[in-house]
């Protein structure tokens, strides 16, 4: 009897329209198991649940109830359905489902929705706009392919090979899938695991090479994209000539082109895996495009891929007046506004740089004026990153010049900051996303430097330290797992080979496996560097504290991380230990 009893006080019983309609008055999170009245609740799923209720230990916002499909109204398309439907009501709108007792799955499922929830009660994120489940009857034709169609847009994942990403073919295969009119939607980039290998690549695991296969998924770094196509645009055009078989061409005149215009096909690719067929670079770039599986692999690879942001990065420039007399003023508003900065740059600006960044105010008097100012003193230049941040840069600031601003929008920094030297905004933004990506790399133009984590590191440890890697706004561009032998260690200490220390920096790294890694980002040395904290990890407890050495560094020897000193340095190692290496971006030059 006390068995029943804490199963009923787990699971709220629903079976009644009634008390469907009260259910979705919850606040926070409803767990429903759907199930039908000849089988009953999902037993097998109660541990997990009783589990989580325990560990999350949030009772105002996450509730478990079982509803009969057969008593109540709402929920007949799922009628004699023979395997388990769980849904997840957030706030009495269904947001999402998962069909079958996929423990792992549900988890992580409800583990994503409640740190939402606690997230949106501390203030630091926005409700995210969930697309709400329509219900269709099962008895209607295409009912399942409407239920999909409802929940979510049709996507595909695709994963970009090592062998594409190391030899630098990334760029062009992601502005192929974006010229043909899909969209891509997110992207990770990570060395894919043993058991993700397996899991994505089980049609093929029969074949005879595939344990060769495994090896080498996982031994670089593969892109994973989720893709969809672009209903709002236009389908790309193809270009073909047409000439139906068994018609002579006509014959030219003299004054029309050598050559037949071809006619223009409007094609709209069926799926991703066709077009990149086509396109002859399907062997690297393997797609997934079964709806159960895809939605799989989106929880797997991005499980808050349904409430991501559309976090935007723009450039921001404070002009020279600006920046020397009023440069804490903007940083708290910068704050105040949700940005984060991840880079920051002093610059000096060159005549041609300052008068390509002015070139709006060409034609007015005071233009060479304006020229010499800017090229008289530095000039400080921002990356910011907000939820539409481009959009929101541009409104905050205001137009080009006071005149329009105060026209228009009083209130707009452009007249806060206004000055009697110009009659301009002090301060710059981005025009556009591409705009933006561009003046980025020209004022922080990204730089290489190599990294390890040592074998002492334990797998939380390395964990811990990509995170840090990746909030300092570093790039992983490639990483691979190895077991260092004195060959290839000798290629990244090249330096200290005949020190006496350097046998006991051998055995270290003899201990295990270490981490390699191509790290990118505007000064990427000395960034990586001051990440890393001084060599002693005693001293960086005391100096730099926050630093990766005094977290995780236990010896001068066992200081869990090491980076090149210099640029020449990282190259040069980077060209030893990654032969094959193309910088993403060469490709663009």
């Amino acid at each position: 009897m006390a068995g029943k009893k804490r199963e009923i006080q787990l699971q709220a019983v629903i079976n009644n329209q009634s008390l469907w309609d009260e259910m979705l008055q919850n606040k926070g999170l409803t767990v429903i198991d759907v199930y039908q009245a000849w089988c009953g609740p999902c037993k097998a799923m109660q541990t997990l649940f009783r589990k989580l209720k325990t560990e999350l230990n949030e009772d105002e916002i996450l509730h478990f109830v079982v509803a009969e499909a057969n008593s109540i109204a709402t929920l007949q398309p799922f009628r004699d359905n023979c395997e388990p439907i769980f849904l997840f009501s957030v706030n009495g709108k269904i947001v999402t489902k998962i069909e079958g007792a996929n423990a792992p799955l549900v988890n992580q499922k409800i583990i994503n929705l409640i740190n939402e929830e606690r997230k949106i009660a501390a203030g630091e994120m926005v409700r995210p706009q969930y697309h709400e489940i329509t219900f269709v009857d099962s008895d209607t034709e295409d009912a399942g392919e409407a239920f999909n169609e409802n929940v979510d847009q049709l996507y595909s994942i695709a994963i970009i090979k090592p062998e594409a990403v190391i030899t630098g073919k990334t760029i062009k295969i992601k502005e192929k899938i974006i010229s043909a009119g899909f969209v891509i939607q997110a992207e990770d980039k990570r060395v894919l695991t043993e058991n993700q290998v397996r899991d994505f690549y089980s049609q093929i695991a029969d074949e005879p090479d595939f344990e060769d296969f495994v090896t080498l998924m996982t031994t670089g770094i593969s892109y994973i994209l989720v893709v969809s196509q672009d209903n709002k645009q236009e389908p790309p055009c193809e270009e073909t000539v047409s000439n139906p078989e068994n018609k002579e061409p006509k014959e030219t005149s003299e004054d029309q082109h050598e050559m037949a215009t071809p006619t223009v096909m409007r094609k709209k690719w069926d799926s991703l895996q066709e077009y990149l067929e086509r396109q002859n670079i399907s062997q690297f770039c393997d797609v997934e495009e079964n709806t159960t599986n895809v939605n799989k692999f989106i929880d797997i690879f991005f499980p808050d891929f349904k409430s991501i942001s559309k976090l935007e990065k723009t450039l921001a420039l404070l002009r020279p007046d600006l920046f020397q007399e009023k440069k804490e003023d903007v940083f708290n508003i910068i704050q105040d506004e949700g940005f984060k900065i991840l880079m920051q740059r002093e610059i000096v600006l060159s005549e041609e740089e300052a008068k390509t960044l002015c070139k709006e105010y060409e034609n007015e008097d005071y233009f060479g004026n304006l020229i010499e100012n800017m090229t008289s003193g530095p000039s400080l230049a921002l990356v910011l990153l907000r939820e539409n941040g481009l959009q929101h840069w541009k409104e905050l600031i205001g137009p080009s010049t006071v005149e329009e601003a105060k026209e228009r929008l009083l209130e707009s920094l452009c007249i806060q900051f206004a000055t009697k030297s110009f009659p301009i905004n002090q301060l710059y933004g981005s025009d556009s996303l591409e705009a933006a990506e561009m003046e980025i790399q020209y004022f922080f133009p990204p730089q290489n430097t190599l990294a390890l984590i040592k074998p002492h590191a334990t797998h939380e440890q390395r964990e811990e330290i990509f995170s840090i890697i990746k909030e300092a706004g570093f790039d992983i561009t490639q990483m691979k797992e190895i077991l260092l032998t004195k060959e290839q260690a000798d290629k990244i200490y090249f330096k200290i080979t005949n020190k006496d220390f350097y046998k006991d920096v051998l055995e270290i790294l003899s201990e295990g496996p270490s981490v390699v890694m191509i790290l990118t980002k505007w000064n990427a040395v000395s960034e990586w560097r001051r990440l890393m904290g001084p060599t002693d990890p005693e001293e960086a407890k005391l100096l730099s504290p926050d630093s990766i050495r005094a977290k995780f560094g236990i010896t001068v020897l066992k200081n869990c991380v090491h980076g090149s000193s210099n640029i020449q340095e990282a190259m040069e190692t980077i060209n030893r230990i990654f032969e094959e290496f193309v910088p993403e971006n060469s490709e663009e030059h």
